[in-house]
């Protein structure tokens, strides 16, 4: 008989009616867990649970570049063993890196921070015309209105007017040399191996095959318009055996 391992990690991740993982920021977390073999257990909370949740839990967030303090979200992290509350996903990383630092995950590099810069243009355009105004559809009814309300006030209108189609094709075309340009720096390294260093995964593979998942997890349609693209697709197909853990 398997004897359950208790977690080291409690994981606070997004809720969604797929009970399973769709938040980008999220799975890059989920994706480090993984591939380190930490063991965890996932507490999904709604969106208007989140602040609520963490708070009573006495999480701190960080503090932002400017010096504000953030708002509260998820990932949040406990990590059992020192009962260490952490809150987003670069200090989280940076805590899973030096606490169990085999396998490594590099977190930063020359390529991958140029990757990753290209790629956020990328992420936001394609979130904002495509993914946002669709995520609504596997939310519940309290984080639906909580989304819609939130979301909407800094569209200046509803989520539904993103859904036309001609502008939404326009704006895919838009983006389309950036998105080869990124996936080519993804293959500078292709004769050693699969992923941006070539053989062993980094934090920027795990921050693509994010992206490219929860992609997925909202809408199959969009998640082919990037999978397609020489570099995502070998990215995202080298950390499938990491994703196989998702709620």
């Amino acid at each position: 008989m398997v004897v359950p391992t208790e977690p080291e990690i409690f994981l606070y991740d997004l809720a969604c009616t797929k009970n399973v993982c769709f938040s980008p920021v999220v799975w890059r977390i989920r994706l480090m867990l993984n591939y380190k073999r930490i063991a965890y257990r996932t507490i999904f909370l709604e969106f208007p649970d989140i602040e609520p949740t963490l708070k009573k839990l006495g999480v701190d967030p960080p503090e932002s570049p400017s010096g504000s303090v953030s708002k509260y979200t998820v990932p949040a992290i406990q990590h059992v063993p020192t009962k260490t509350y952490i809150m987003d996903s670069i200090p989280i990383a940076q805590f899973l890196e030096a606490t169990y630092p085999d396998p490594p995950v590099p977190l930063s590099s020359e390529l991958g921070r140029e990757i990753e810069a290209k790629s956020r243009d990328i992420i936001r355009a394609t979130f904002r015309i495509s993914v946002m105004p669709r995520q609504i559809g596997i939310l519940s009814p309290p984080a639906q209105e909580y989304f819609r309300r939130t979301r909407e006030a800094l569209l200046g209108h509803r989520l539904e007017d993103l859904l036309d189609l001609d502008k939404e094709e326009q704006s895919w075309n838009a983006i389309g040399d950036g998105v080869r340009a990124a996936g080519e720096l993804m293959q500078k390294n292709k004769a050693d191996g699969p992923f941006v260093l070539g053989a062993q995964p980094t934090y920027t593979d795990f921050f693509i095959a994010a992206f490219l998942q929860s992609t997925r997890v909202v809408d199959e349609g969009v998640f082919q318009r990037i999978f397609k693209c020489p570099g995502y697709k070998e990215i995202y197909e080298a950390c499938l055996p990491y994703m196989e853990k998702k709620d």
